[in-house]
C-alpha cells in the first residue's frame, strides 16, 4: 500500500470525524463532561486498532497473521514492536507484497536482535572492618 493511498484514507477519516462531531467536539465545549470523554477515548482506541487491523490484513497472509496472532498471546509487547515496524514499512512503500510466514519470522529476528536485552553481572565486593587491626597496639 503506497503513502498516497494511506494519507487518502487517514483524510477521509478525519472528514468523517469532523462532519459526524462538527469542527469543535462536545468535550472542548462542555469539559466538566467525563463520561464523554471516556467514551470518546474509547472510539478513538478502537478506530485505530480497526486501522492496524486492516494494514496488517493488507500487508500479511493468513498464515503470517495467524504466527503474529500467537505471539500476541504470549509476547504481546514483541508483537506490538513488530506490528509498528510493519506498519511504518507499509506507509513508507518499502514492503512489494503480501509478507508470508517466512518473511514474519525474518522480522521477528530483525527486531529480536534490536531489543535484545544485554545481562552484566557486576559484582560489589565491600571492605570488611577487622577489629584485630584494632588490637595490635
Amino acid at each position: 500500500m503506497a503513502d498516497d493511498e494511506l494519507e487518502a484514507i487517514r483524510q477521509q477519516r478525519m472528514a468523517e470525524l469532523q462532519s459526524k462531531h462538527g469542527s469543535l467536539s462536545w468535550n472542548q465545549m462542555n469539559p466538566g463532561d467525563s463520561s464523554n470523554d471516556q467514551q470518546g477515548q474509547q472510539e478513538a482506541k478502537q478506530r485505530e486498532t480497526e486501522m492496524r487491523n486492516s494494514i496488517l490484513a493488507q500487508v500479511l497472509d493468513q498464515s503470517a497473521r495467524a504466527r503474529l496472532s500467537n505471539l500476541s498471546l504470549v509476547k504481546p509487547e514483541k508483537a506490538k514492536a513488530v506490528e509498528n515496524y510493519l506498519i511504518q514499512m507499509a506507509r513508507m512503500g518499502q514492503l512489494g507484497g503480501k509478507i508470508s510466514e517466512t518473511g514474519l519470522i525474518d522480522i521477528l529476528e530483525k527486531v529480536s536482535q534490536q531489543t535484545e536485552k544485554k545481562t552484566t553481572v557486576k559484582f560489589n565486593r565491600r571492605k570488611v572492618m577487622d577489629s584485630d587491626d584494632e588490637d595490635d597496639d
